[in-house]
């Protein structure tokens, strides 16, 4: 039985003036994250609102228990202890599942 890939979403929207440290917190988490054996796309984007930067995160792990092995690594509960004082709202994050996708 193949395994279900599992697809995350998340959006950071920084508080102003934290952009750069937002974007130092998260360096490591793409270096950290492409390293587990689990995770097949570990990639960051931005856009933009009314001139604020925004950043979000595409992420594929190969199955639920691979994106769980992400979520308990050390790095990753550090990372997220920090994000607090970088953001203007919570981290939006969304759980994907394919339906159509190549």
């Amino acid at each position: 039985m193949a395994s279900t890939p599992v697809l995350v979403f998340a959006t950071f929207r920084p508080a102003p003036g934290k952009e750069q440290e937002l974007l130092d917190t998260l360096a490591p988490m793409l270096e950290n994250t492409r390293l587990e054996p689990g995770n097949e796309v570990y990639d960051l984007y931005s856009s933009e609102d009314d001139g604020q930067a925004i950043y979000h995160l595409f992420e594929r792990y190969v199955d639920a228990d691979a994106l769980q092995a992400h979520r308990d690594a050390e790095y990753y509960t550090a990372y997220r202890a920090r994000l607090g004082d970088l953001l203007s709202t919570p981290v939006e994050v969304n759980v994907l599942s394919e339906i159509d996708a190549r």
